[in-house]
This record gives structure tokens, sequence and C-alpha cells, in this order.
């Protein structure tokens, strides 16, 4: 929807300013008015609004980490307590922020909410910063009058989801780092020491071994046809990049990552947990089943288990249970769905889903364990097979060659 800067004159007579959504000029015009406002001047953002114009340009280059967003969702949620008037708050938070990003969004929700706009309104103009879970929360905060309690729960999420990301990070970082000595020692063996042993073997005039044919084949391949190699992965790598962008890419790739015999588990136990948590946090802020849905389809992060819960939107609105689609459903564990129906038999929902969300964070550190457990074996094992096939190529002519000498 366009975005339109405006100045108008308000019901005490100060001039204000700030940017709305609408369909027209003529729209943004209508609901200035509608706001008590008289509009004086009304213009596309882009021609008008050079900060905001910048702001645009920041984010759509740049993320905010989630260190930096928890730490201004905490800031917001204690002024909120303390029963700071809403224009000081932002004002507060625009002098204490360091981000540069996060500055400017906030200089400019400042000017949205001075001109009538509400929180919800103003956090949702910026999706790639504030997730629509985020919005969500702030929209049912503003709603039920409870706002600061709601951002309680919104911290716990993000503090939640924060310490997975880390912990998955943590336990994949040994791997990667064996991976990438593998992936160097390949090359250093192939492109530096076979050619200088394989021009000795051919001035002895030996009959090369198999492995070390083999290491001198792939060596004169990577000589000779260098350019077509890179090529032909920057034409992967540019394909894959935009195949993954697209809905049937991320669907297929969250599909496959699912099915892998290590890795798929712990995606599932991550995406239950999720789930579980932030499901029982809308209910107990009072956002809609459906609407919770819908919020969880775009933050569960794999795009498999999303189209399940738009399936799950679909039987929802046909008059069902939540227990009753879930259990249709081919992502959801039978301990879930027999927990959600508990709690929906019970009326005791929230309280079952916390459960669920507990149970799935053990279970999600007892598989992160077990993979780095059994990945570490494996990359070692993968390194020593390089280093012993390499070595085998050179060594095994080296002691015909010893022979020859004799």
């Amino acid at each position: 929807m366009p975005i339109y800067a405006y100045k108008a004159i308000n019901e005490s007579g100060a001039t204000v300013s700030g940017t709305i959504e609408a369909d027209s000029m003529e729209v943004a015009s209508s609901t200035l008015v509608n706001r008590g406002l008289i509009p004086s001047k009304v213009a596309d953002q882009k021609t008008s609004h050079p900060l905001s114009s910048l702001t645009a340009f920041l984010e759509r280059f740049k993320s905010i980490k989630s260190q930096e967003l928890i730490l201004f969702t905490k800031q917001f949620r204690t002024m909120i307590r303390a029963g700071v008037p809403m224009m000081t708050l932002l004002q507060t938070l625009e002098t204490q922020t360091e981000d540069l990003l996060l500055k400017k969004i906030i200089v400019s929700m400042t000017q949205d909410v001075s001109a009538g706009a509400s929180l919800f309104d103003a956090f949702r103009r910026y999706p790639r910063i504030f997730s629509p879970l985020y919005c969500s929360m702030v929209r049912a905060g503003e709603a039920s009058g409870a706002l600061a309690e709601v951002l309680d729960r919104l911290i716990y999420i993000m503090e939640h989801e924060h310490k997975m990301k880390s912990d998955i990070r943590s336990a994949l970082q040994y791997p990667v780092i064996v991976l990438s000595f593998l992936v160097v020692a390949f090359f250093v063996l192939l492109t530096y020491v076979i050619p200088r042993f394989s021009v000795i073997f051919s001035r002895a005039g030996l009959e090369l071994p198999l492995l070390t044919r083999i290491c001198i084949v792939m060596y004169n391949f990577l000589l000779n046809y260098w350019i077509v190699f890179i090529a032909l992965a920057v034409a992967l790598t540019a394909f894959l990049i935009y195949y993954l962008r697209t809905d049937k890419g991320r669907y297929n790739r969250d599909t496959l990552l699912l099915k892998l015999p290590l890795v798929g588990p712990l995606f599932k136990k991550a995406a239950m947990s999720r789930f579980a948590s932030i499901f029982s946090i809308l209910q107990s802020s009072g956002v809609a089943v459906l609407e919770s849905m819908q919020i969880l389809s775009g933050t569960i992060n794999n795009e498999a288990i999303a189209g399940e819960f738009r399936r799950i939107m679909e039987r929802l609105e046909e008059g069902r249970g939540i227990s009753v689609p879930l259990r249709q459903s081919k992502y959801f564990t039978p301990i879930v769905i027999n927990m959600v129906a508990i709690g929906e038999e019970s009326g005791n929902l929230e309280e079952m889903l916390n459960d669920v969300s507990s149970h799935y964070d053990d279970e999600l550190a007892y598989a992160m364990q077990r993979l780095s457990d059994a990945i570490g074996p494996m990359m070692t094992i993968g390194l020593a097979a390089v280093i012993g096939f390499f070595a085998l190529a050179i060594y095994m002519p080296m002691w015909d060659l010893t022979k020859v000498v004799r």
C-alpha cells in the first residue's frame, strides 16, 4: 500500500507531521480528517520524506541484531510499566539506541504516533524488523490494556528463540571447522603435493597405482578446466539462491531437511517447541486461534510445516477443534496432538502447551548433543580418509621406486 507524508493541524492548533498508508492521496486526506486533523499538505513519501526514504533504504540492506531488538523491547516494556507518556518514551528510546537503522525507525514511529496512529500501525510498517508475531503481540497488548504484561511474554519468546539459535550454532561450530579443514587439506594435497611427486614418478618410468592415477586425473582436470569449474560453481550457486527464494524451492528444501536422518528430528523438535511456546503465549494474550495459526505460519521458519498450518486454518474455519486438524497433519508428533486434545477438553490449553514446550526444549538440547557427538567423529573420520587417500597415492609408488633404486 502506498505511504504518504503529511502535515496537518490538530485540535489544539499545533502543526503535526507524519506518514500514513492509504490507497490514494484522497483516501489519506479523508483518514486524517476522521482522526480529527486538518491536512495542510499530503504528498508521496518519496518526494517529501527523505528520512523515511533513508529508513527504507537501510532496512532493505541491513537487519537488526536480535540482542539489540530484545534490549529495545525491554526498555520499551520498562517505561510502559513506569507510566512514561508514549511520546516521551519514544524520544527516550531514540536517544538511547545506538543502532542507526533502529534509531531511524523510532524517529519515523514517533512521527506516526504523534499523528494519531496506533502502536500496531507504527510497528507493522517495518515487517523485516518487527515480525508478524511482534506486531500481533503489540496489537493484543493495546487492545487488552495490558501492554507491559504482553511485552513480558514477547521478551520471553525472543530470548528463548535467541538461546535456541545460539545453541544450534554452538553445536554446529565444531563440525563446520572440521569440514573447512577437510576441504582445505583436499585442495592443498591435490594442487601442491601430488604434482611434485607425479613428476618424480613419471621420470622413473613407474607404473602408477590406481589411487595415484586418480589424483593425477583430478589435478589435470583442475589445471585445464578450472575456469569451467568456477563457472559451474557460480552458476549452480546463483540457481540455488534464486530457487530457494521461491515458495516451491523453500518448501522442497524444508521438506528435505525434515527427512534427513540426524538433522530432520532436530528441526522437527525445534518447530514443535516453537509452535507450543508461541501458541501458548498468543492464547494467554487474547489472540484468536485463527490469527494465531496465521502468525505461526509466518514465524515457524519452515515452509513445509507452515503449509500444514495453512491447511489447519482451513479446517478450523469449517468449525473443527484444534486437535482434530493437528491429528490429520503429518508433521505434528503424537505428544503435541494428545496434549492439545487434553488441554481443549479440560480448558487448560495454555498449561498443556507450556508443558509441551518444556518437553521439547529438553528433547532439543539432547538431540543437539547427540548430533554434535555424532558429527564430530564422522568429520574426523572423513578428514583421516582424505589424508589417508593422498598418503597412499604418494607412498605406494614411492615404495615401488625404492625397489627400483635397490
